[in-house]
Parts: structure tokens; C-alpha cells; sequence
């Protein structure tokens, strides 16, 4: 199903103050909901392949564009995009489908947000799936002071924070080729750039690795990003401090089932302590880098709808 135009038409749905453009499949399944969450700079559409396949397996899909992208709302306040107005999304459109939990698959800053859902609100999550973003350990100082620390001012995150609006006129000049430079696969090693990697990647002529999706594909992003730029999703980056405070005061154990898939190439790095915070977490790695679900669409179905049969027997 790599067809754009087989991929459910979205419908408004008002939650929390915002509206967020819903792709939903498998009503008739009502009931047994899984809701998918993206990433950055992504879009429902980055769940293509999943949604058919899980329909199959008797799920009632919803695919939410989250606050910032496509046609959702866009809030002007950075605050707006702390964890607890993307949580806070999430358990609305709950209520709006009438269900008191669901499963959660998040890939991404998309898993970021579901490990966040899970902390916040255990009551509405009965099982997490999470791609490439394994749960991040709170620690003893803020994420962006400790990125800053070990990583320098120009690491993405930093300088998304650090100096707002530089990187977003970026990439809004540059969007079909900084997409398009970044939705790659089999992407050779290489010495780390100065810089921001995602200004150089906006910039640069030639894409590294092959294409992971066809130029239809492709378009349904760049059209998405053309329309509402990049600061309202470069606006989660500037709540990482805010969101460490705001989750200082739950407790950071994670007891739902879980299942958390990497990509071997990925650049984020796998966690050697998941169970320390997710006791009933299982792992497994995929051949792929970081856009796992759209590299590797057949293998992440079968690992994702084998463990849920599990979790259903058992």
C-alpha cells in the first residue's frame, strides 16, 4: 500500500483545544484500538503500510497528525507543545472514540510522546510499541544541558533551542531537498559534519544512500512541510527541558507491555537499562536505519502483529 491514494482520507476531530487531521482504518474493529504516533519531520502517511496489515489483524487504526503537522493546528506558543499538551492530545482522542485505553506505537519523537503517555497516563495505555527511540532516562540534569555538555551548541537539539527560527527558515527554503536528503536508506558511515545535520542536509546537492520511498511518496511529505513549515514541529524540540521537569513528578516506571524495535544503523543508540525502567519490555533490532516501519514495512509488520498475538494469548 505505497499508493498515496490509498491511504484513508483524514477527518478534523476537535480535542484539548486543537484540531488534529485523523487517518483511521478498521472501524468495524471497534474496540480494539491501536493508535500510531510519528515522528520528526513526519506525518500519519509514515504509517502506510502498517495500517492495512493491522486492519487485517482485526485493529481499529487511528492515525493522528499531531499537533504542528499537516492540516492539525498549529498553537504560535512553544509551550504548546510540551508533553502535556501532546499526552493531553492523545487521551482526548481517546475519549472521542469513546475508548478508555488502546495500544500505543510510537516512532520517533512519536515514541517519545507514547513513553511519556505511559508515565502520565498509565490508565489510558494498555501496550506500548516503540520504534528507533528506546525510553529516556530522566537523570540528574535537564536533557538539553547534557546534550549541550556532550554534544556541543551545534547538535541539532541545541541549536534548535539555542538559537529558534535559524534552522527553521532553513528548511522551509529548502523543503523537497531537505526531505528528500533525509528519508534515505543504506546510508554510508562518514566523519560526523560541523554544523547542524539538518541545515547541511537541507542544503546539500547530492543525496547520501538510496531513496527510501518513491517520489509520490515523497510528495505527500513535501507538500505536508510546504503548507505548514517547520517551526510548529521544531517547537517539540524546545519543550525537552520543560518536558524533564514536568516528568520529574511521576514515577518513572513503565509497567504496561512493551515492545521496543531498533534499526541496527540507526544513529540512536539502543538502551543497555530499558528494563531497569520497563520491566516488561522485550527488544528486538531490525536490519535498517532509522525509519524503520517505512524501510522495512513487511518485517516491522510481522515483529509488531506476532507480539501482539502473543500478548493476546497470554
Amino acid at each position: 500500500m505505497s499508493d498515496p491514494t490509498d491511504f484513508p482520507n483524514p477527518t478534523l476531530v476537535s480535542v484539548n483545544g486543537v484540531a488534529l487531521e485523523v487517518f483511521e482504518a478498521g472501524r468495524e474493529n471497534a474496540g480494539k484500538p491501536i493508535v500510531l504516533c510519528h515522528g520528526w519531520p513526519e506525518h500519519a502517511y509514515s504509517w502506510r503500510h502498517q495500517l492495512p496489515a493491522l486492519v487485517d489483524a482485526g485493529y481499529h487504526v487511528i492515525a493522528p497528525n499531531q499537533r504542528g503537522y499537516g492540516n492539525s493546528s498549529r498553537p504560535t506558543e512553544v509551550e504548546a507543545y510540551d508533553i502535556d499538551h501532546l499526552t493531553g492530545d492523545l487521551v482526548a482522542l481517546l475519549d472521542h472514540y469513546g475508548y478508555q485505553d488502546a495500544t500505543f506505537v510510537g516512532h520517533d519523537w512519536g515514541a517519545m510522546v507514547v513513553w511519556g503517555l505511559a508515565l502520565l497516563h498509565p490508565g489510558r495505555v494498555k501496550r506500548v510499541i516503540n520504534l528507533s527511540l528506546p525510553y529516556q532516562e530522566r537523570g540528574e540534569m535537564p536533557w538539553l544541558e547534557l546534550m549541550e555538555q556532550f554534544l556541543g551548541s551545534d547538535y541539532y537539539f541545541v541549536h534548535f533551542n539555542r538559537q529558534p527560527g535559524v534552522a527553521d527558515a532553513v528548511l522551509n527554503a529548502n523543503t523537497h531537498q531537505f526531505l528528500r536528503n533525509l528519508y534515505r536508506k543504506d546510508v554510508p558511515p562518514s566523519a560526523p559534519e560541523p554544523g547542524n545535520v539538518m541545515m547541511n542536509l537541507a542544503t546539500a546537492e547530492n543525496p547520501r544512500g538510496a531513496p527510501l520511498m518513491s517520489e509520490s511518496e515523497l510528495a505527500v511529505f513535501v507538500s505536508a512541510f510546504e503548507s505548514s513549515g517547520f517551526t510548529s514541529s521544531i517547537n517539540w524540540y524546545r519543550n525537552l527541558d520543560r518536558n524533564w521537569h514536568i516528568l520529574g513528578d511521576v514515577d518513572p516506571i513503565i509497567h504496561q507491555p512493551t515492545l521496543m524495535i531498533y534499526g541496527d544503523r540507526d544513529v540512536i543508540p539502543k538502551s543497555e537499562r530499558l528494563t531497569d525502567f520497563v520491566p516488561n519490555a522485550e527488544a528486538l533490532s531490525l536490519d535498517c536505519g532509522h525509519w524503520i516501519q517505512q524501510e522495512k514495512p513487511e518485517e516491522t509488520n510481522q515483529a509488531i502483529l506476532d507480539w501482539l498475538k502473543q500478548q493476546d494469548v497470554g
